[in-house]
């Protein structure tokens, strides 16, 4: 393997510099960290199950006309992906109350909200990624207004197209986390589109009929069965690899 520089290494990804101006190569660690990186572990073959299922969900959002940075898997572990600017705001969208919302509201777990609730986080790890509110992020000039209508619109289609597409496979779609970047075009031109992945590491999802936890709440919480349940959620979607659990290393990430 040709040696790749390295362009920045995030909690269960890192970034290398792409064969091509303009891209970036994304490879899928097995690393797992829970409340703010104060918990961690390994996942065996979680990059890869991820690696799969981040990338059917883009390939079909990008059938409906979601922009994203995906372009394509090159392998087990690693995609070709489209370099764009992040933005530094977490936008999570909330359909049933679980998680922090439960906690924060006295709101039983389980519970289906009234309507989807849009919440947004400053990305940063020393501070604990801090909810905040539209002014917050306007006047610290983390984003423009018209950058958070697109990110709002793109994040409630996404959620209503997803709901259908876990429903149709048994899951229910509790709430998921979005990442956003700009792209920019040789006109200097810039597009909002959906960046990082979308996978069970950022979704919570439940089995329609039993409720069981089919995500990193297994981990976060010590339930047990966590690599079944990522694979579980890649065979219901189709794309489980035909490796079986512990062939699922793949190629080694390179400094």
């Amino acid at each position: 393997m040709a040696r790749r520089r390295k362009l920045y290494e995030g909690k269960a990804k890192v970034l290398y510099e792409g064969p091509e101006p303009g891209t970036l190569i994304q490879y899928f660690k097995d690393d797992a960290t829970a409340f703010n990186n104060q918990k961690k572990g390994i996942i065996t073959g979680k990059g890869v199950l991820n690696n799969r299922i981040s990338e059917f969900l883009m390939t079909r959002l990008t059938e409906i006309g979601v922009p994203t940075h995906f372009m394509r898997r090159l392998n087990m572990r690693e995609q070709l992906v489209r370099e764009v600017e992040i933005i530094p705001i977490s936008l999570v969208v909330r359909n049933v109350a679980a998680g922090s919302i439960a906690k924060r509201f006295g709101i039983e777990e389980g519970t289906v909200l009234p309507r989807s609730i849009i919440e947004y986080y400053y990305k940063s790890d020393d501070l604990g990624d801090p909810m905040v509110t539209e002014e917050h992020i306007t006047a610290f000039g983390w984003a423009g207004t018209q950058d958070l209508d697109d990110m709002v619109a793109l994040a409630l289609r996404i959620n209503d197209f997803l709901i259908g597409l876990f429903l149709g496979v048994g899951l229910r779609l509790v709430d998921f986390k979005l990442e956003f970047g700009r792209l920019y075009n040789e006109h200097d031109e810039v597009q909002v589109v959906v960046a990082d992945e979308i996978s069970p590491d950022n979704c919570r999802l439940w089995d329609i009929r039993t409720n069981e936890k089919m995500d990193k709440d297994r981990f976060r919480r010590d339930l047990g069965g966590v690599e079944e349940a990522y694979q579980e959620v890649a065979r219901r979607l189709g794309v489980l690899p035909e490796a079986g659990p512990m062939d699922l290393k793949g190629p080694q990430a390179m400094q």
